[in-house]
């Protein structure tokens, strides 16, 4: 079973990256809603934030609430191998103190599969982190817990799979169900206990998570998938959309979508056929948002050995996706967020290697509908970083009228400390 290894030191800093181009429109005056569609800045300004992550912080998280209040999560490493989950509020341009959700040594730590936290609403929120279960190198749970006043105080976790095997589950999924959370996370229960003879499989499983911690009826939702590769969430007017890395019996690992249409989940089915053969795990999943029933799609893929980040749309609640757009700059390390925008265009973000294991976090803006080698707007660049695993999944989330941008700066030197940074992006209207 292929697994990322412990993720190494890196050297480079990460640094934040000033705009010229947009900061002159702004400064000079002009008016970017007057300016050709095509020619229009995507930020009025990019500017660094106060970060309420302190040293040894790491593996960040945001979202957003109905009430446009942000969320960051992260991890900290203190003494004795202690690991805390914290979450910061921010409204009124400014973080709240943090919030510890868990604490405790034998939290898994891991640079690609990192904990969430999700707004039910504007007061009650959940969140996840993984947590060992056996001596094992990869016996770990899922935990989540509920905070019903705003993230102060937090429940304890539940473990949402009942197979109680030692094995791997990770890489969840979190959203609003009602009154509760559902989830979707990879499950490895068949390698602790084989299930029809096969052994070397990963699951897609779901359940819900009620207000008091009640569990509801697990469903598997795909048999064979991607071991180590992030799933992710969104809500349409029609139901929850779930994408994910498949992996098929010929080693196929292309990005699927499963769809729950009433109360049913639809069968599992391809966002696009790139046929990427890979006999491993590239640890680098798929990112999906969505706004009533437009949904986007953004993936990492090296079928034909070549790498790419790509998005595709789709208009009916992502049972249907148009042809993908090529969104990198020609040699992308993948590690993709999405973020749908107001008139259906979406801002995909990913990790674009420069040299050496240099690397920048860029965001491009693709209009709903393109096509591929259609004109595309200019890439902006956010962060100055690296490829190295201690530089993680670089996260991004529209508040408002922001975009709201959150990473981990390695430390400088090897064993120096990691910290999450933030920045928030001014949309230009």
């Amino acid at each position: 079973m292929p697994r990322p290894p412990v993720a190494s030191r890196a050297r480079l800093a990460t640094r934040l990256v000033v705009l010229v181009a947009t900061s002159v429109a702004a400064a000079s005056g002009c008016d970017p809603a007057s300016r050709d569609p095509a020619e229009r800045p995507l930020f009025t300004s990019v500017d660094s934030m106060a970060s309420p992550a302190p040293e040894g912080s790491a593996e960040p998280n945001l979202a957003v609430a109905p009430s446009g209040a942000a969320y960051l999560s992260w991890l900290e490493r203190g003494a004795d191998s202690v690991h805390t989950l914290r979450v910061a509020r921010r409204a009124d341009d400014a973080w709240a103190p943090a919030a510890a959700v868990a604490s405790g040594r034998n939290f898994f730590a891991n640079w690609a599969d990192f904990p969430s936290v999700v707004a039910v609403d504007d007061s009650r929120l959940a969140a996840h982190w993984l947590q060992r279960s056996g001596a094992g190198k990869y016996a770990y749970d899922v935990r989540v817990a509920q905070s019903a006043d705003g993230g102060r105080t937090w429940s304890a976790g539940v473990v949402p799979h009942r197979d109680s095997t030692q094995s791997e589950h990770g890489f969840a999924s979190l959203w609003a169900e009602g009154d509760g959370i559902a989830l979707a996370w990879l499950d490895g229960r068949k390698y602790a206990r084989p299930d029809s003879g096969r052994k070397d499989e990963t699951m897609l499983v779901h359940t819900t998570i009620g207000p008091d911690g009640t569990l509801g009826a697990e469903a598997r939702l795909d048999a064979r998938i991607c071991d180590c590769c992030q799933t992710s969430v969104a809500t349409t007017s029609d139901g929850p959309v779930i994408v994910y890395r498949d992996r098929s019996d010929e080693e196929i690992r292309d990005i699927y979508v499963v769809r729950r249409v009433g109360r049913n989940w639809t069968a599992p089915a391809p966002v696009h056929r790139d046929g990427w053969k890979i006999e491993a795990c590239p640890v680098n999943g798929p990112a999906v948002d969505a706004r009533e029933r437009r949904v986007a799609v953004a993936w990492f893929t090296g079928a034909g050995d070549t790498a790419r980040v790509k998005i595709a749309f789709s208009n009916d609640g992502g049972e249907t996706f148009g042809a993908p757009v090529r969104v990198d700059d020609g040699n992308p390390a993948g590690r993709v967020d999405v973020a749908m925008l107001e008139g259906g265009a979406a801002i995909v973000s990913w990790v674009e290697n420069v040299g050496g294991e240099r690397a920048e976090v860029r965001v491009r803006r693709v209009a709903h509908g393109a096509e591929e080698g259609g004109a595309r707007e200019p890439a902006v660049t956010i962060a100055r970083s690296t490829s190295a695993r201690a530089s993680g999944f670089p996260r991004m989330a529209v508040a408002g009228s922001e975009v709201l941008f959150a990473w981990t700066e390695p430390g400088a030197t090897r064993g120096a400390p990691s910290r999450v940074r933030v920045a928030r992006g001014r949309l230009a209207r």
